[in-house]
């Protein structure tokens, strides 16, 4: 039985919850994972929305998750499309589903007008980077990617006005 994609509902995030600290494990960065079926809930269907989901489903179980959000490149003047996660559970790898989710991702990124469709890849999990490099996608070396949170994120906060 092949697996279908579909949006994700309400009632699948508490399934998806359990993807996420998956790949987190995976990602070795279980000590980042706070995310929490209420936070999750509440970015994907809250009031204000702030992320999109696909789930891939086999024989009723959620096998794999993708979710994404819009972004906006200036240069281009338009959005783009950027993929936070893309997750198939390790019995499932090799069927083809992740390019399926891919191309079903690549393919809303054309319908709905976007420039761009990116993500990020750790550098040290090359089988993901071959397989993106295989579907077409570029790895930009000339790019990192910068961040702020925590302590570090609330001070730099208070550091304004």
């Amino acid at each position: 039985m092949s697996a279908t994609i579909r949006a994700a509902t309400p009632a699948d995030v508490g399934a998806m919850l359990a993807l996420m600290r998956e790949l987190a494990e995976f990602e070795k960065l279980t000590h980042l994972f706070i995310a929490t079926v209420e936070g999750v809930h509440d970015a994907l269907f809250g009031a204000r929305p702030s992320a999109e989901a696909l789930v891939a489903e086999r024989a009723g179980k959620i096998i794999g998750y993708a979710l994404f959000f819009h972004n906006y490149s200036t240069f281009l003047g338009r959005r783009g499309l950027y993929l936070e996660d893309l997750y198939v559970q390790p019995a499932e790898r090799g069927t083809g589903l992740g390019s399926k989710m891919l191309r079903h991702l690549a393919a809303l990124a054309v319908e709905r007008q976007c420039g761009r469709f990116e993500w990020s890849v750790l550098d040290w999990n090359q089988p993901a980077i071959d397989f993106y490099q295989k579907m077409g996608a570029t790895v930009l070396p000339d790019w990192r990617i910068v961040r702020v949170t925590g302590d570090a994120l609330d001070q730099l906060a208070a550091s304004a006005g």
